[in-house]
């Protein structure tokens, strides 16, 4: 309750009829806070939310653009949260992938930097350079599977999150990928430009 009483007061602030406002919030506040919760992915958001709707709600009152009586605003509060709530998730959902992203070209960037991609003694340069210049030539698409599965260390279902595909996606991508990669290096060795 403690939480509604903290809105009510910010709402009452912005509203041109203080007292309708602050009995209205008392006596529904609850409902729209529990379904801002069940909106959002946090305590806080779900506060944010519904503080977010009341403020606009209280501003087309104000400005006379909300159709309606008091009996509208409950419909009106349950959208906005609705509404409000879909645009944090979407939001939180591409930062999340970008810094995942990030996070993943960083390690990578870290792995490529600090430690060969072929660390066995029994490569040498040359076959390391024609492994790591076939690889490059695949499509990024299913180089970064290869490179996130082997060199990551990532599950198919934390790449598939992390490049926002399925799970089964990211699996064929990566059976894909290692099957052009073995023809690749299948006509290196017919060449006779690889020795394995």
């Amino acid at each position: 309750m403690d939480e509604v009483s903290t809105t009510v007061n910010t709402a009452t602030d912005l509203s041109p009829s203080a007292s309708a406002w602050r009995s209205w919030l008392e006596a529904n506040g609850p409902r729209l806070l529990l379904f801002a919760r069940q909106q959002t992915r946090s305590h806080e958001d779900a506060q944010d939310i519904f503080q977010d709707a009341l403020v606009k709600l209280a501003e087309k009152l104000r400005e006379g653009e909300f159709v309606g009586g008091q009996e509208a605003w409950m419909p009106y509060l349950y959208t906005a949260i609705r509404r409000l709530a879909i645009d944090l998730s979407r939001r939180d959902d591409r930062r999340r992938r970008r810094e995942d992203t990030v996070g993943i070209e960083s390690d990578l960037d870290q792995r490529e930097t600090f430690h060969p991609w072929f660390e066995s003694e029994a490569s040498d340069d040359e076959t390391r350079t024609q492994l790591e210049a076939s690889l490059k030539e695949l499509p990024p698409k299913f180089a970064e599977v290869i490179i996130m599965k082997i060199w990551g260390e990532r599950t198919f279902a934390e790449i598939g999150e992390a490049l926002g595909i399925s799970q089964n996606t990211a699996a064929s991508r990566y059976r894909y990928g290692l099957e052009a990669l073995q023809r690749k290096l299948g006509g290196a060795r017919r060449k006779g430009d690889l020795s394995i």
